[in-house]
């Protein structure tokens, strides 16, 4: 490291600060992997290896190796390897030497193509450039985006042939006009589907979806694209492609990269003097807050340092907090920290970079848009401000530090939160443990029958294309018919409408209708929000970010799908709390733990969001409550939930029964993205003393989305290990009567009251007692 110590030892002198002592609750050492390489495959053009050659790359990884060979082979794959593995050239060399054959056999012809797709503009534009510093005959490489201008699409459509863009246009251009691509289409080869664990929930069924119209169309114009999926290290990688693609896939997963040594800690910040959370609960220090801190320590230092920060918000103010605890330490420091983040304009992000690269930059706080395939190479150490959502992501993070080959640091700050106060507390469930698989659910009717609608306007649906889309398509497709969307006919089912079906979804929700966010003074249009989401997410007095810059929430106009805002700059954010009621439509699966039962199934919920509350941004203080007046909204789901009997819950003597329900539903909640890539606002919960439907206790989780994503059955699959987490998390924080750590949550709509902390425990003993 750049101070001359080990990453340890730097960890040791954060810990010996003042203060600080209680705080790193552990280090794992993550030992270095020496690089396997092996011999190109002969079909490589010689002119490509020249060119590899002289950027530095003179033998291949065998991982790498893998990917090409698959894929020139006419077989789909997925490679699921580490940060920095270098995945890109596993589908270039394919993609490149087929291009060269092409332009070899039919140089005034496109005869083969190429498809790029990542979840980001930014991470298409990365591979722009990468991509173009090769002159391989036959690649004409550009990006298509919402950004494109017309001319820039036209060139794409007539001459292209590697086409970096994302879904959404894929979704929204590309398939709906799919006639005017016709030669693009027909010559397609290779679809690369880049960063594709981002492909979760609601938008990983979607993209599934539009994946599928993609092959049916190309299948329509005679090509038969070979997949090749770029992935984080997750859980059964050739499972999750082949549900994002609906082919049989090939996973490499044996990484060849070289990885230096890193020294990863557990930080956890303290419970503050104060008692400003509700109820009066303790709160703990912000992560923010305690990771601006350590930013300023490690830039004093000379350790060159990255901080993830989850929101851009939240990036600036740590890049601010460090630059004005640098001030005060060492004025000569200031301009070495800069915050990072998605929406900066390509020179500035590039400017930023080169900064970096050449050590002007010491200090970085960045939102996730440079954990998504930015080069950062040589940096010593990386700060996560909480838990990343799955490990997948959080090995992404980490693995930016220590790129270069030397030892680094890595540490996780724990944000005031079930989830993150139990890892710190239980490195073993980080630690040694395979990474997630990614969760999603293509054949949810909700999504499932928007897309069957879009690919019939495409081209009409028949009875081919049940395998394509799932065994639920010709139900979906019979309730799509009985609502008047499709109509049969000998040749299949075709669309009814004459508007474009496209513009009914959107890829990144299933909440209906979208709200669009309007500047109040100019009438710009910021941005969307999901239907689903806008009653908690836009109400009136909320705060919503937008490219780092603050808005406050104007009013909320339902009717007219508008949340009108205005700038703002307050020392705030809201949460909305809302009231929920349940009913079980059905259930699919139970398993019975002695005298207590677990289920899954289909849930219907009603609920409204009633008020909302203002937390200060830096201590994490409840400033007051605010009342909302909003219509209830109801959601057809699936749920996980498990009943105790009267006799049972009457044995264990508690004080508080509905409390300690409550309490253990509110952990849950926090828990389950362990288990099931989700975030706890993904899914809500409801708990009961006597629940209607079963007559006796209850506790449900459920998915807040329309159909589900997945989440409810993953918990109700690992609900022994989900629900023991549970109980240790609440069982395991020091708070005395319960925090936001543990058993509050900033969504409960009833003021988290009541809360049994001690009840919820021992519910949870009895729970999983006979199990």
């Amino acid at each position: 490291m750049r101070d001359g110590g080990e990453a340890a030892g730097v960890l040791k002198r954060l810990a010996a600060g003042p203060g600080r002592a209680e705080r790193l609750t552990h280090v794992e050492p993550v030992p270095a992997r020496p690089s396997r390489t092996g011999a190109w495959p002969r079909w490589v053009p010689a002119e490509v290896l020249a060119q590899l050659a002289e950027a530095g790359i003179t033998e291949p990884w065998i991982h790498q190796i893998a990917t090409a060979e698959a894929a020139y082979g006419g077989r789909s794959v997925v490679v699921a390897t580490g940060t920095a593995s270098g995945k890109s050239l596993g589908y270039w060399l394919p993609a490149f030497a087929t291009l060269a054959i092409a332009e070899a056999a039919s140089p005034h012809r496109r005869t083969a193509s190429v498809l790029y797709l990542s979840p980001t503009k930014a991470l298409a534009h990365d591979q722009l450039r990468a991509v173009s510093a090769f002159t391989v005959p036959g690649l004409r490489a550009t990006t298509l985006d919402g950004d494109s201008e017309r001319t820039e699409r036209d060139w794409a459509r007539d001459h292209a042939t590697y086409v970096l863009s994302n879904p959404d246009m894929l979704h929204r251009s590309v398939l709906p006009n799919h006639q005017r691509w016709a030669r693009f289409l027909g010559s397609l080869q290779y679809v690369v589907v880049d960063e594709c664990h981002h492909y979760r929930g609601v938008f990983g069924a979607h993209v599934a979806g539009v994946l599928r119209r993609l092959r049916r169309v190309c299948a329509h114009y005679g090509s038969y694209p070979v997949f090749v999926c770029a992935s984080a290290t997750v859980a059964e990688p050739a499972v999750s492609g082949e549900r994002l693609t609906g082919l049989p896939m090939e996973a490499v997963t044996d990484d060849g990269s070289p990885r230096g040594g890193v020294s990863f800690g557990l930080w956890e910040p303290p419970l503050v003097s104060s008692y400003g959370g509700e109820n009066g609960a303790q709160v703990r220090r912000s992560a923010t807050a305690e990771v601006a801190d350590l930013l300023t320590d490690l830039v004093v230092s000379g350790v060159r340092t990255v901080a993830f920060v989850r929101s851009r918000r939240g990036a600036e103010s740590v890049a601010m907090t460090a630059r004005a605890n640098l001030e005060e330490v060492d004025p000569s420091l200031v301009d070495q920290v800069s915050a990072y983040r998605a929406g900066y304009l390509p020179e500035e992000r590039r400017r930023l970079e080169a900064m970096l690269h050449s050590g002007e930059l010491t200090g970085v706080a960045a939102t996730n848009a440079l954990e998504l395939g930015v080069d950062i190479a040589g940096l010593d150490a990386v700060l996560l401000t909480g838990w990343p959502g799955t490990r997948a992501s959080l090995w992404q993070q980490a693995g930016r530090a220590g790129r270069s080959g030397t030892e680094a640091l890595a540490l996780l700050v724990a944000r005031d939160d079930p989830l993150d106060t139990y890892l710190v507390r239980h490195p073993e469930a980080i630690f040694g443990r395979p990474v997630e698989a990614t969760v999603f659910n293509p054949e949810n009717p909700y999504i499932l029958g928007p897309q069957l609608c879009a690919a019939a306007q495409e081209l009409p649906l028949t009875t081919d294309d049940f395998e394509v889309f799932g065994s639920t398509t010709e139900r979906v497709i019979g309730q799509l018919v009985s609502q008047g969307l499709l109509r049969p006919r000998p040749r299949g089912w075709f669309w009814t409408r004459r508007d474009r079906a496209v513009d009914a979804i959107d890829i990144r929700s299933a909440g209906g209708r979208t709200v669009q966010i309007v500047e109040e003074e100019t009438g710009r249009l910021l941005g969307t929000v999901d239907g689903g989401a806008a009653h908690a997410s836009v109400h009136e007095g909320a705060v919503y970010v937008h490219a780092g810059e603050s808005y406050l929430v104007r009013t909320l106009d339902l009717e007219g799908h508008a949340a009108i805002v205005a700038p703002a700059a307050p020392d705030y954010t809201t949460f909305a709390r809302d009231i929920t009621e349940i009913g079980i439509l059905g259930a699919e699966a139970s398993t019975s733990w002695g005298a207590a039962e677990l289920s899954r199934g289909w849930v219907q919920v009603t609920h409204q969001v009633v008020s909302y509350q203002r937390k200060q941004l830096v201590t994490g203080d409840i400033l007051d409550e605010v009342p909302l007046e909003l219509p209830e909204r109801t959601l057809r789901t699936k749920a996980v939930w498990w009943t105790l009997p009267d006799d049972q819950v009457a044995a264990l003597g508690l004080d508080d029964v509905p409390g300690a329900a409550h309490a253990a539903e509110h952990a849950s909640i926090g828990l389950l993205p362990l288990f099931a890539t989700c975030d706890r606002w993904d899914i809500g919960g409801v708990s009961t003393a006597r629940h209607a439907d079963t007559g006796c206790l209850t506790v449900f989780v459920y998915d807040g989305h329309p159909g589900g994503a997945g989440f409810a059955e993953h918990g109700y699959a690992a609900a022994r290990e989900w629900l023991t987490a549970t109980r240790e998390a609440i069982a395991h924080c020091e708070c005395s009567q319960g925090c936001p750590s543990c058993v509050q949550s900033p969504k409960c709509g009833n003021g988290n009251n009541p809360l049994d902390k001690a009840g919820a425990v021992t519910l949870l003993s009895a729970l999983l007692a006979d199990h």
